[in-house]
């Protein structure tokens, strides 16, 4: 019922136009009453997008489950990908909500709300990973906001292409940018390179967490 609603939604936006489409236009196509669709969509702003509320929990189960030895930016990072695989069942509705949310700005309000979500459920996970930081409620907001940024650049331009190509690897390529400026290098092993040594100079009266981010910075160098 609820894959039958969304088909004859999309069917009505692309011949008639989403404005001038109603609820009791996409029921009378699909064959059932008023009742049902308002079972499975708050509104027929939902029906362009009716995955995007389980993506969100899964999401949110996803970062939930996460084990405290993961790398956090990775995580989110992962996270992230959730909603590429979304995207990617299914490429040619994929693209053709990406066309009909540009030509209508109800839509394109309603996408930026979706979006919001996704990266409010990201810097919440990072808050309580980043609970421990000075800077931990800023770390968290500015990784998730580039999270869904390197996301988004990559997703819209697969759509643009009319999804073509391989999605996979152009989010992947994006997100390690974020992962390259904002994640940590793991730990090596205790018998990994037992001969180095890091120097670091800093000024003296430099604050703990300035010479611990000047240490991994130079880690992450190695």
């Amino acid at each position: 019922m609820r894959d039958a609603l969304v088909a004859a939604a999309f069917r009505l936006f692309l011949e008639r136009g989403y404005e001038q489409t109603t609820v009791d236009d996409i029921v009378a196509l699909a064959g059932v009453g008023r009742r049902s669709f308002f079972r499975y969509f708050p509104s027929k702003e939902d029906v362009v997008f009716p995955d995007h509320e389980r993506c969100l929990a899964d999401m949110t189960a996803f970062l939930a489950a996460s084990d405290e030895g993961v790398e956090p930016v990775r995580r989110v990072c992962d996270a992230a990908r959730l909603v590429l695989l979304m995207y990617a069942e299914n490429p040619s509705f994929s693209v053709q909500r990406y066309r009909l949310t540009k030509k209508v700005p109800g839509l394109r309000a309603y996408e930026l709300s979706v979006v919001w979500r996704y990266e409010r459920a990201l810097a919440a996970y990072l808050r309580g990973r980043f609970a421990g930081r000075s800077d931990g409620s800023l770390r968290a907001d500015v990784i998730a906001s580039a999270v869904v940024a390197a996301h988004n650049n990559a997703l819209r331009s697969w759509l643009r292409s009319d999804g073509q190509g391989d999605a996979t690897a152009a989010v992947d390529h994006a997100l390690a940018y974020v992962q390259s400026a904002f994640g940590t290098t793991p730990a090596p092993k205790a018998d990994e390179h037992p001969e180095d040594v890091v120097v670091v100079v800093s000024r003296r009266g430099a604050p703990l967490w300035r010479v611990v981010q000047e240490i991994e910075t130079t880690l992450g160098r190695n």
